[in-house]
């Protein structure tokens, strides 16, 4: 393995390490404010969002807003799905069917 990934991999550690221990630093005492909690408990939602959205509506690069995008129409059914039932076997499951299909049916 080369030294600069091992170098990448202890910096990405010690950072991960420091930035929790000095929060447990700080709220070791008081505990971690409501408003903070709650806040928090959005960032897995926004981080899936930022990596899934564009992979939905720039798939060669370039806005693609139309019924002839594959990725679009099965996002969108992926996304009805999960909101319906809350179901992520079912969600991935109807969502890669969906774009299986218009793949090799369809478009």
């Amino acid at each position: 393995m080369r030294a600069e990934i091992i170098l990448l991999i202890a910096g990405m550690t010690a950072v991960t390490f420091f930035t929790r221990f000095i929060s447990f630093l700080v709220f070791r005492q008081t505990g971690v404010p409501a408003s903070l909690e709650k806040w928090l408990g959005h960032v897995p939602t926004a981080i899936l969002t930022a990596l899934i959205v564009p992979s939905l509506l720039l798939p060669a690069g370039e806005l693609d807003i139309s019924l002839s995008n594959p990725y679009l129409l099965a996002g969108v059914v992926a996304a009805v799905t999960a909101f319906k039932t809350r179901n992520v076997l079912m969600t991935m499951g109807l969502g890669m069917a969906v774009m299986l299909t218009l793949r090799l049916v369809v478009l």
